[in-house]
């Protein structure tokens, strides 16, 4: 694909509002003359950026000034750091293959390609198999969106952050154990990492990617996985993700095992451009009648869907996830926000569609981005397939299916006392799917039930400049599977993503004068219980990561006068054996202030 030129391939922007110039001047600010340098600041250095702000600044009048600012000007950062767990990673023999060593310049349409091979000093079984992502990046740069690929099934998501002139480095660690079915043969590598690289924005991604297989032992049996991993992408040799607008589906034909017995989906959905901030999104009808605000419509209700042979099969709800350039990029200095660096896929269980995916024929996944979205949506997955091993042949059918095509959204907007205008919306699902398979252990049936429960709330003022944003987004997905004696097996899997979002954009005397803040609390909540027949539920794992980030920036004709963040992060995790993780970092002014394991039980 052509290379993008900076504005377009930055994909950021500030909150709802649709100012890509805005971003730029955000991006390019934080490398550019602070009040104590401004006087040696070379002319050509400080003038590149000058004009960036005046889409956004024309949108309010060029008397409402900034205030004086009263902060500190943050000019490096710390490496960035998560709250997340580590890997955990078994005592035993291993061996590392670097899978890549590269630095991503202008790269835009120009992914690494390669091969993984196990290596021969370690040919399994593995207990274990961890992916190791390590990059650094000096000058000015923005955060950029990254996927890898082994075999055409993408193992890892993930994004950069954006780097100080001095230079930061950061890491990332995955878990590969679901895809060695896929390792244990050479198979096609393939990392995109879109990168665009000249005089005003210099930074290099150099990235390394290690794989590591740890061998099972006495003590570390083999690790339990899926029989097949079939890769839902576009490519086993290219970026195996498609980029989907409004009305745009992706479709993959595969070949199914006749001997299938479970199907699982694991998806990876997120926004880009317009769509960054689809929590923050106006109502169509609003963002026309208000065309200087600059606003980025499709409304804020999103959720992804996916189809067995064009049949509904099953929905997800995405989590915001926010870039570290997201709002303001001082609020992710060292700490990005949750599911920037390892993202989270979803998990679909396609189980009651097995039995028609087993006559041998060729069958469909489509993957459907949320309906009305305004700009790109990046969609892929993979399936995870297990068979009957005494079995050549299964077979069945879906016995109910009520999902339906979308949900009706209630949606209203209401002019305040103040001049703020109310957008509220909400919305709920309610759907079942279930079907059956002849096995050799006689007839399995899977129902899966899923609850969803939705409501925003967003205030805008100042022509749109000033946002505030509330959302809550929950429900639960019901599995139970059924051997034909009345006792299923059943796990609910519950989700909480609430996310609390504040920015403001004040315009100040001249076009490259503002003030531009934000605030952002959200979190990730996940339940994961089972239990047997009509018994008790049993808690099998849990995770509870917030992070609360605020970040301010402010010029003063061409100057920065206010540079600055903080941010928190607490995660606690838990699992049924007693394991527990409980993690909390605090960061101000661009570096740790806080960095504490607490012991849990």
């Amino acid at each position: 694909m052509p290379i993008p030129s900076a504005a377009s391939a930055s994909r950021r922007r500030p909150f709802a509002r649709a100012v890509p110039a805005l971003v730029l001047a955000v991006a390019a600010a934080l490398c550019l003359p602070t009040a104590a340098t401004a006087a040696t600041a070379t002319a050509t250095t400080a003038a590149a950026p000058a004009a960036a702000p005046r889409a956004a600044a024309a949108a309010a009048p060029a008397t409402s000034g900034a205030s004086a600012p009263t902060g500190r000007v943050e000019a490096n950062y710390g490496n960035p750091v998560t709250a997340l767990p580590p890997i955990s990673r078994p005592d035993t023999a291993h061996c590392t293959v670097t899978a890549m060593q590269h630095d991503f310049a202008n790269s835009y349409g120009q992914p690494f390609t390669g091969t993984l091979t196990p290596p021969a000093a370690c040919p399994g079984p593995w207990n274990k198999v961890v992916l190791d992502w390590s990059g650094s990046v000096a000058g000015r740069q923005y955060d950029r969106l990254a996927g890898v690929w082994i075999g055409g099934a993408e193992v890892l998501r993930t994004s950069t952050p954006e780097p100080d002139a001095a230079g930061i480095s950061w890491h990332v660690d995955q878990d590969l154990s679901s895809f060695i079915p896929l390792l244990r043969t050479p198979q096609p590598v393939v990392v995109d990492l879109g990168n665009l690289v000249n005089s005003t924005y210099t930074g290099v991604y150099h990235m390394t990617m290690t794989v590591t297989y740890y061998q099972a032992d006495r003590h570390n049996p083999p690790a339990a996985t899926a029989d097949q991993v079939l890769p839902v992408s576009q490519s086993s040799t290219a970026a195996g993700w498609w980029t989907l607008t409004k009305g745009q589906t992706a479709t993959s034909t595969l070949s199914f095992p006749r001997n299938l017995t479970g199907a699982h989906l694991q998806l990876y959905a997120r926004g880009g451009g317009c769509e960054e901030f689809w929590y923050s999104n106006v109502p169509d009808d609003y963002a026309a009648a208000h065309p200087d605000y600059g606003l980025c419509g499709g409304g804020t209700y999103r959720e992804v869907q996916v189809l067995v042979d064009g049949r509904l099969a099953g929905v997800v709800q995405p989590f915001p996830v926010i870039y570290t350039g997201g709002i303001s990029p001082l609020m992710w200095r060292p700490i990005p926000s949750i599911d920037a660096f390892r993202t989270q896929p979803y998990d679909v269980d396609l189980t009651p569609f097995a039995g028609t995916l087993t006559d041998g024929k060729p069958h469909t996944v489509t993957i459907v981005p949320p309906a009305g979205i305004s700009d790109g949506w990046t969609v892929d997955g993979s399936l995870f397939l297990t068979t009957d091993p005494l079995r050549a042949r299964t077979s069945g059918a879906v016995t109910a299916d009520t999902i339906t095509a979308a949900p009706q959204v209630a949606t209203t907007e209401t002019a305040q006392a103040d001049g703020s205008e109310l957008i509220t919306a909400s919305t709920g699902r309610d759907w079942t799917v279930a079907g059956y398979l002849d096995t050799s252990r006689g007839r399995i049936t899977t129902r899966v039930d899923q609850h969803v429960e939705y409501r925003n709330s967003d205030t805008l003022s100042d022509q749109g400049q000033n946002q505030v944003t509330t959302q809550r987004d929950s429900g639960w997905t019901l599995t139970s599977t059924d051997g034909g004696h009345g006792r299923p097996e059943q796990l609910r899997s519950s989700w909480s993503y609430p996310i609390d979002a504040t920015s403001t954009y004040t315009p100040g005397a001249d076009a490259d004068s503002y003030l531009a803040s934000g605030q952002v609390t959200v979190a990730r909540q996940l339940v994961d219980q089972t239990r047997h027949g009509q018994g008790s539920w049993h808690e099998q794992s849990s995770v509870d990561d917030r992070l609360t980030a605020k970040g301010v920036l402010q010029r003063q004709s061409g100057t920065m006068v206010q540079a600055d963040g903080s941010d928190d992060e607490h995660y606690v995790g838990r699992t049924a054996d007693g394991g527990c993780y409980d993690h909390e970092l605090a960061a101000d002014h661009g570096y740790l202030t806080l960095d504490r394991l607490r012991s849990c039980h």
